[in-house]
C-alpha cells in the first residue's frame, strides 16, 4: 500500500517515457495512467509539468485533458482548443517517450491525418497532411518559429527526448506562420525549466540492431529569479540494412530569468549533431518486394550524410498588466548538412529497361545519381506582438494581437553535378558496393538571399458565454534574390541571376459555439499560399509564376466527458488549391492553372476504463485528386495525388495491471498511397503492431520492455523513385533503464 502511495504521486516527465497516455492525436492527452472518476487532477497535473516528488511511475491519477488549456500554437491570443475555430492535437512529451518513437516524425504521425514522407533527401522530416505532402505544404516549426527548408530539406530538431510536446494544427496555416503551410502546421515546443523544484531524468538503453542509446536532464531554480534546464542525449545503430549504420548526438540548455514578476527573459540554446543510415531505400524486383534484399544497402561503401544543427534564442515577454501583454522573440538558427551517395537503383527487368524507361544488363540493379552535396543556411528573426484585452459592452468581451515577423535567411547550394555520371549493374543478392565518384569536387554552384517580412492581427469577440467569432490576417512579403557562382580560370566567380518577390494576403475566419464548458462546435473559413518549390531555392524557371492559393471550408466538434477522463474530436473539411504549373501539349506554354483538392474526415477519441483499461484511437478517411492538371501533355485530372494516403490510423491501449506494472499496445496503419501522378505505381498500405511493458523496479527506477513491429511485417514507410521503396524497422526488442532523481 506504501507503495503504491509512492508511485501514484510521480511525475510522467521523470519517467521519460515510462507510463502510457494513449492520445494518439487527441488534443493533449496526458501520458498518464487513470482509474475512471478518480478526480486529482490537480495532483497529476503538477506531475505532468515537473513538479512531482522525483518517483517514477504514475498509476491511478490523470491530468484533464489539455483542450481546455491555452495553447498558442493554433492562436496567438492564448485560447484554448475548445475555444479555437480549428482542428489542434497536442502529443505530450512524455507520452513520446512513453511510447519508444525514435523521431519527431515517428512521434507526430500518431496524430489524426498525418503520414511520413521522409527520405534522406528531405532529412527524414517530411510530411504529409490532409491530402498534401512535403515541406512546402506541411509547415515545421519550433517554439512557434518557422523554419525555412532549403531544396526540401529540414534537419532540426533532432531528438525526442528534447521535447515538451508537439502541436498540430491540420489545414491552412498560412494566415499565423505565412507561405508552405496549406496541409497544416507541426509545431516543436522544446523543454522548458522548472521554477519550482529541483528536478532530473536519465535513461540508457540497448536493442536489436546492435541499438544504443543514452540521455539525462536536470533543470529547476537556481534562484528566487532564475531557473534553468540542461539535456544531452545520445543515440547509436548498425542499422537494419548492410552498412547501415547511424548516430546523433543532441544538446540543449535553457535560462529563465524572471526579474519582476510582470517580465520573463528566456535564453535558449540547441544543438544537434545526426549521422543518418546511409541507404536510400530497397529496389523493387519485377515490381515486387523481394525479401532476399530486404537487408541490402545498395549504396557506395564510403557514402555519408551528415546533419548539424545550430539555434540560440532569446524571448522576452511582459505584461504590464492584465489588459495588455508584449512579447518578442528573435534567434539564430544554423544548417549544415552534406550528402555523398550513388542514391538511385532499379531493377532491369528481361527487356533490358528498368521501369524508367531507361537501360540496362537484365536481372541486375542499375545503380545511377551520383551525388554530392551540401547545404550551408543561415537563417535569423524576430517576432513581436502587443495584446489587448477590453470589455466591448456587457457581457462582450475582445482579445486583439497585433504583430511583426521578420525573417532573413543565407543558403548556398553546393554540388558535384557536374562529374561525370556514376552508373553500374550489380547482382541484387551479391555485390562490392564500390566506392564514390567525383570527379569535379564538390564546390558552391549558387546562393540565395531570402527576406520574408510580414505584418499579422488576429482578432477573438466573445458574445457571451456561448458564442465566440475569431478571425486572423497577414500580410507577407518575400523577397529571394539569386546569384550563380562559376570557376573561370579557377576563380570564384558570384553572378547575380534574378530577383524575385511574392506579396501575398491571407485571412481565416470562424465561429465557435460553446453550449457548455466542455462541449463546442466550430466553423471555419481559412485561405493560405504554398511555394512552386521551396522559398530559399526559387530557380529561374519559377521566376514568372507566383505561389499557388488555396482555400479550406472546416467545421467539427470537440468534447470533453467523465468530467475530463474522455475526449473526443471530429472535424470534417475541404481543401482546394489553385495556380498548380502545368503543360496542356507538349508544344504549349507552362501555365500556372492547374488544381487539386482534398475532402475528409478526421476523428479522434480517448477514453479511461475501468481496471486501469485505457483506449485511444484516431481515424482519417479523405479523397485527394487532382481536379484539373495536364503535365507534357498527359491529363492526370481524377488522379491521386503521389504520397498521399487516403485512410490512416493509430490505436493504443493501455493496461495498468498492478500499481508497479503497465502494459501497452499501439495500432498504425496507414492506407496504400502512389508514387507517381499517373497512379501507376503503387505503395501497399500496412499495419504495424508495438507492444511495451514497464516495470518500476523501485519509486526512482524503472525497467521497459519494448517490441516494436511484433509481426515483422515487411513495409515501405514511403518511396524514393517510383521502383525504391524505403522499409520501416522490422521487428526489434529494445531494453531500458530509467531513473528520476
Amino acid at each position: 500500500m506504501i507503495y503504491h502511495n509512492i508511485i501514484s504521486a510521480v511525475p510522467l516527465r521523470l519517467c521519460g517515457g515510462l507510463a502510457l497516455a494513449l492520445g494518439a492525436g487527441v488534443p493533449g492527452t496526458a501520458a498518464v495512467a487513470v482509474q475512471p472518476h478518480d478526480d486529482r487532477a490537480g495532483e497529476t497535473q503538477r506531475a505532468e509539468s515537473g513538479q512531482g516528488d522525483g518517483t517514477i511511475l504514475v498509476i491511478g491519477a490523470r491530468e484533464k485533458q489539455a483542450m481546455d488549456q491555452p495553447n498558442a500554437t493554433a492562436s496567438r491570443l492564448g485560447l484554448t482548443p475548445l475555444e479555437t475555430p480549428a482542428s489542434i492535437a497536442s502529443l505530450d512529451g512524455a507520452m513520446i517517450r512513453a511510447r519508444g518513437d525514435q523521431s519527431i516524425v515517428e512521434a507526430t504521425t500518431r496524430a489524426p491525418g498525418l503520414s511520413s514522407v521522409a527520405n534522406p533527401g528531405n532529412g527524414g522530416t517530411a510530411l504529409a497532411a490532409r491530402g498534401f505532402s512535403g515541406q512546402g505544404s506541411v509547415l515545421q516549426l519550433i517554439d512557434g518559429v518557422r523554419l525555412f527548408p532549403a531544396a526540401g530539406t529540414i534537419t532540426f530538431p533532432t531528438d525526442p527526448w528534447m521535447i515538451e510536446r508537439i502541436d498540430v494544427l491540420s489545414g491552412p496555416a498560412s494566415v499565423l506562420y505565412g507561405q508552405g503551410a496549406l496541409g497544416g502546421a507541426v509545431n516543436v515546443v522544446m523543454r522548458k525549466p522548472d521554477t519550482e523544484r529541483i528536478e532530473g531524468q536519465a535513461e540508457i538503453g540497448y536493442g536489436a540492431q546492435d541499438s544504443f542509446r543514452a540521455a539525462a536532464g536536470i533543470g529547476g531554480p537556481a534562484s528566487e529569479s532564475l531557473a534553468y534546464r540542461f539535456d544531452a542525449s545520445y543515440r547509436r545503430s548498425d542499422g537494419y540494412v548492410d552498412r547501415g549504420g547511424s548516430r546523433s548526438f543532441a544538446l540543449s540548455g535553457t535560462l529563465r530569468w524572471t526579474p519582476d514578476p510582470t517580465l520573463v527573459v528566456t535564453l535558449r540554446g540547441d544543438h544537434g549533431n545526426q549521422r543518418p543510415t546511409g541507404s536510400f531505400g530497397t529496389p523493387l524486383i519485377d515490381g515486387r518486394l523481394d525479401l532476399r534484399v530486404r537487408d541490402r544497402n545498395y549504396n557506395v561503401e564510403d557514402a555519408r550524410m551528415r546533419f548539424v544543427d545550430d539555434r540560440a534564442s532569446l524571448q522576452i515577454d511582459w505584461t504590464p498588466s492584465s489588459a495588455i501583454s508584449v512579447s518578442n522573440l528573435a534567434y539564430y538558427l544554423t544548417s549544415d548538412r552534406f550528402w555523398r551517395n550513388l542514391e538511385s537503383y532499379c531493377w532491369v527487368a528481361r527487356t533490358g529497361q528498368c521501369a524508367d524507361g531507361s537501360a540496362g544488363t537484365p536481372g541486375t540493379v542499375r545503380r545511377s545519381s551520383n551525388y554530392g552535396i551540401r547545404h550551408d543556411q543561415q537563417q535569423w528573426g524576430d517576432q513581436a506582438s502587443v495584446t489587448w484585452r477590453s470589455g466591448l459592452a456587457p457581457g462582450i468581451t475582445n482579445a486583439l494581437v497585433l504583430g511583426i515577423d521578420a525573417n532573413l535567411v543565407r543558403f548556398t547550394h553546393e554540388n558535384d553535378f557536374g562529374s561525370d555520371a556514376q552508373v553500374d549493374a550489380v547482382d541484387p543478392f551479391a555485390f562490392a558496393p564500390g566506392r564514390f565518384l567525383d570527379t569535379q569536387g564538390i564546390a558552391p554552384r549558387y546562393r540565395t538571399r531570402t527576406t520574408a517580412l510580414a505584418v499579422f492581427a488576429e482578432d477573438r469577440v466573445a458574445l457571451g458565454r456561448h458564442w465566440s467569432v475569431v478571425g486572423g490576417f497577414r500580410y507577407e512579403e518575400d523577397e529571394v534574390r539569386r546569384w550563380a557562382i562559376s570557376y573561370p580560370g579557377g576563380t570564384r566567380t558570384d553572378r547575380f541571376a534574378f530577383e524575385k518577390t511574392f506579396r501575398n494576403a491571407t485571412w481565416r475566419v470562424g465561429t465557435v459555439y460553446q453550449p457548455s464548458a466542455t462541449l463546442s462546435f466550430y466553423g471555419q473559413y481559412a485561405t493560405g499560399v504554398d511555394p512552386l518549390a521551396t522559398l530559399t531555392t526559387v530557380a529561374t524557371g519559377q521566376v514568372s509564376f507566383g505561389n499557388a492559393r488555396g482555400h479550406q471550408v472546416e467545421a467539427g466538434a470537440k468534447w470533453l466527458f467523465l468530467n475530463g477522463h474522455g475526449s473526443a474530436t471530429l472535424a470534417a473539411y475541404r481543401i482546394v488549391k489553385t495556380g498548380l504549373l502545368a503543360q496542356r501539349t507538349l508544344s504549349s506554354p507552362i501555365e500556372q492553372v492547374g488544381q487539386r483538392s482534398a475532402q475528409g474526415i478526421e476523428a479522434a477519441v480517448a477514453l479511461d476504463l475501468p481496471q486501469g483499461f485505457g483506449i485511444d484511437a484516431n481515424g482519417t478517411v479523405l479523397d485527394a485528386r487532382f481536379d484539373d492538371f495536364r503535365s507534357g501533355g498527359t491529363d492526370f485530372t481524377g488522379r491521386t495525388p503521389p504520397n498521399v494516403p487516403e485512410t490512416l490510423g493509430n490505436l493504443w491501449l493501455r493496461w495498468d495491471a498492478t500499481p508497479a506494472v503497465q502494459a501497452r499496445a499501439g495500432l498504425r496503419y496507414v492506407g496504400p498511397r502512389f508514387s507517381d501522378n499517373g497512379d501507376a505505381f503503387r505503395i501497399p498500405g500496412y499495419a504495424t503492431v508495438d507492444a511495451s511493458l514497464s516495470y518500476a523496479l523501485s519509486p526512482r527506477l524503472a525497467l521497459d520492455l519494448r517490441l516494436y513491429n511484433v509481426f515483422d511485417k515487411a513495409y515501405a514507410v514511403t518511396a524514393y523513385g517510383d521502383q525504391q521503396w524505403l522499409l520501416g524497422r522490422p521487428r526489434s526488442l529494445d531494453v531500458a533503464l530509467r531513473a528520476g532523481f
